[in-house]
């Protein structure tokens, strides 16, 4: 079992910053890769960023360029920040932990959510 704990969400006017924390704790040896997934109201969740055990990274579109994703192996903890903050990164951020059993087996950890709102 795996317990992912999530910190850093808040209100921050477009243009502003924000970096979120995750930290992982329980069975976490099978983790093969964390990120961080968004939901809007009324939207599907989607992927904004992630990071493999071996440290290459992937983001969604809409926040290429802005957003960095980083790993602490020593803490168990992985960050994201996000800069140049838009209206429409307005979501729920969940954190995610996912065990890559095969290339048909896979099972995901999520934390409870943080609320991010870009307003003026």
């Amino acid at each position: 079992q795996v317990q992912l704990v999530e910190s850093g969400g808040g209100l921050v006017q477009p243009g502003g910053s924000l970096r979120l924390s995750c930290a992982a704790s329980g069975s976490i040896f099978s983790i093969n890769f964390m990120g961080w997934y968004r939901q809007a109201p009324g939207k599907q969740r989607e992927l904004v960023a992630a990071v493999t055990s071996g440290d290459s990274t992937n983001y969604g579109d809409s926040v290429k360029g802005r957003f960095t994703i980083s790993r602490d192996k020593a803490k168990n903890t992985v960050y994201l920040q996000m800069n140049n903050l838009k209206p429409e990164d307005t979501a729920v951020y969940y954190c995610n932990a996912a065990a890559v059993l095969s290339d048909a087996m896979r099972y995901d950890y999520w934390g409870q959510g943080t609320q991010v709102t870009v307003s003026s």
